[in-house]
């Protein structure tokens, strides 16, 4: 399984969440240990927003730990609010192209999980694209077409119902090969994430307490190793995660509404 970290607050280096930590998201790269897979070496990316809401990003089929341009770009870049991503990878081949975070207009995406019966409802999903969608794709993996199903069911206009109408689309697998979906995006105002399993337990996802320079951050695994210093999101439970705090609101809130 791939591993996620994610910040918004005051402006701060790249490498505060994603090197410096003791359980960093490059540390979880070799020593994940909230995943099946303890190594996540197919690939990494950071998407990084600026001042101005311009979006950056960067991606290479190295692992993490093997490429020094990561620890010295961490340390370079600032930013306010950015997404990264460790691969491994189940769905698709090791590329650049299908290495995480995903990105169209002012959104950013990642995701960590599967799709297990993607092959067979690939062409539904890929026909049900809007054409400037459509023609946006590049990779080949589940996750990407997770996030082009997010935009063309409304993300801009209602993130939330953007995932009830993606999920209603993907279905649900055999009950022995499970859909598996925990992800992190962002539109550079709001950093959401979402776990969500059509059985058993969902890839892990926590959002942190206040950090030392007033910051928030959601990550795969606790950055600081002590889970109880941070809030595990809820199965089938939006987080949205601001600068003045976060809020969690069950889906079916607005299925019942």
């Amino acid at each position: 399984m791939c591993r996620i970290a994610a910040y918004t607050g005051p402006e701060i280096p790249l490498e505060n969440i994603v090197v410096r930590p003791a359980h960093s998201l490059l540390e979880q790269s070799q020593h994940a240990s909230e995943s099946k897979l303890a190594v996540n070496g197919d690939g990494f990316g950071i998407s990084w927003y600026g001042p101005n809401g311009d979006l950056g990003l960067y991606r290479d089929v190295l692992p993490a730990w093997a490429d020094d341009n990561l620890t010295n770009l961490c340390r370079m870049v600032r930013s306010h609010h950015f997404i990264a991503h460790i691969r491994a990878s189940t769905v698709g081949e090791t590329s650049r192209a299908n290495c995480h975070p995903f990105t169209h207009g002012r959104w950013s995406f990642c995701h960590n999980g599967q799709i297990p019966h993607f092959r067979t409802i690939r062409r539904r999903m890929l026909n049900a694209l809007p054409d400037d969608l459509f023609e946006v794709r590049r990779g080949t993996t589940d996750s990407e077409m997770i996030f082009l199903t997010m935009l063309a069911n409304g993300l801009d206009d209602d993130p939330q119902a953007a995932i009830i109408a993606t999920l209603a689309e993907i279905g649900a697998a055999e009950p022995g090969a499970p859909v598996k979906w925990s992800s992190a995006f962002s539109d550079g105002q709001t950093l959401y994430a979402f776990r969500h399993a059509s059985t058993g337990p969902a890839p892990t996802l926590y959002v942190s307490g206040v950090l030392d320079n007033g910051g928030r951050a959601v990550a795969s695994e606790p950055l600081c190793g002590v889970a109880d210093r941070w809030t595990e999101i809820p199965q089938d439970t939006i987080c949205r995660v601001t600068v003045d705090g976060f809020t969690m609101q069950p889906l079916d809130a607005v299925q019942a509404a």
